[in-house]
């Protein structure tokens, strides 16, 4: 039976806050094709820790927006004919281009023919898929257990970032687990879609995809620790969010960091 390798608490903690000082020096940019309801929270997650979002799906422009972009999200969450055409353009795009690109195949288990769009999207290697785990068991045909992820990642040969009460993210040979975050996260909508986007940005500057993923989940849900602490309910959380990523520090992730 294959054993995976737990990363050390240090190395990713001390890898995100590099990771993060990395990203508002370097500002890249971050293409997304996203749903309708996590487009506002998106582009507001990525300009609070630095980067810069673009977002236009129009079949003209998607292609020279992804070229000239450091990363693509892929998101299938209101998955229409427009995004589905878009969608395909912008992920050759981006393997035409060598860019990272983050697939979140949001609800392929309600619709089998998301499911299979979603398949022929893995088909084309993303760097990462980040799913729940519904998502997880429907695209991978079994129960999201940490070997089964191990499994899909290296059969995948992506790395996958499944999102749960600790979220856990394995490239087929690593592991990491990451336990921060707060129960207001899953009361505000798109926040795992923003999640997804911060992934993106962070493989735009950071080759080793399972530190950039890692990375990603720690800084959104350390920031959610930190909103959580100054919010009366979702509303004022998903407010306090945006300040958290703003104001996060390196030297708090690495303190907050409850990764194994």
């Amino acid at each position: 039976m294959h054993h995976p390798q737990a990363a050390s608490r240090k190395s990713v903690a001390q890898s995100a806050a590099e990771i993060l000082t990395r990203l508002r020096a370097q500002r890249p940019r971050v293409h997304c094709i996203t749903n309708t309801v996590a487009q506002n929270l998106t582009a507001n997650a990525l300009l609070a820790v630095g980067c810069v979002p673009s977002m236009t799906l129009s079949m003209e422009e998607v292609d020279s927006f992804v070229s000239g972009a450091q990363a693509l999200l892929v998101n299938l969450g209101t998955f229409d004919r427009e995004r589905r055409e878009a969608m395909t353009i912008a992920v050759e795009a981006a393997r035409s281009n060598t860019l990272p690109w983050v697939l979140d195949p949001v609800f392929v288990d309600r619709v089998p023919t998301r499911a299979a769009f979603a398949r022929e999207l893995i088909g084309r290697r993303p760097a990462v898929i980040r799913l729940n785990h519904a998502e997880f068991s429907t695209l991978a045909g079994g129960k999201p257990l940490c070997d089964a992820v191990v499994t899909y990642a290296r059969i995948s040969q992506t790395v996958v970032g499944l999102s749960g009460e600790s979220d856990l993210v394995s490239d087929g040979e690593q592991t990491v687990s990451v336990a921060n975050g707060h129960p207001l996260m899953a009361r505000v909508t798109a926040m795992g879609c923003a999640g997804s986007a911060l992934v993106a940005a962070c493989l735009s500057i950071e080759s080793d995809a399972l530190l950039a993923t890692a990375a990603a989940l720690l800084m959104i849900n350390v920031a959610g620790e930190l909103a959580a602490e100054n919010s009366a309910g979702p509303g004022s959380f998903a407010v306090s969010i945006i300040d958290a990523l703003y104001n996060l520090e390196g030297p708090v992730l690495i303190a907050r960091a409850k990764v194994s």
